[in-house]
């Protein structure tokens, strides 16, 4: 069994609009496996240990999926940034009430 206590992960900086794959550690009775979870990130909070965000992605039949992970967790194997996108919020719920080519964010440019 792992170790209760977070190690200090090397997660790269995310930020509101960033689109990212976060692979997350599923326990499935004695069972493990990865999952991964790809969206938009609309929120960060905290700071520190307790420091989390939440990542916004479109399912099937158009349902909207959030999920908030914790940036320390054990379960958080790893995050990839895929896109950043030009904001100018720090919270993107207004990404909720949008569907198709209206939910697009304008990509930044390095």
């Amino acid at each position: 069994m792992a170790s209760l206590v977070a190690p200090d992960r090397d997660h790269p900086e995310i930020q509101a609009g960033d689109t990212v794959k976060v692979h997350v550690r599923i326990v499935e009775g004695d069972r493990e496996r990865i999952q991964v979870f790809q969206g938009v990130v609309i929120r960060l909070r905290g700071g520190g240990n307790e420091k989390n965000f939440t990542v916004r992605r479109i399912a099937s039949h158009g349902i909207g999926v959030e999920r908030t992970f914790l940036l320390k967790s054990p379960r958080v194997e790893k995050i990839e940034i895929l896109r950043r996108a030009k904001v100018r919020r720090a919270q993107l719920y207004y990404l909720r009430d949008l569907r198709g080519k209206a939910a697009r964010l304008k990509e930044k440019r390095r």
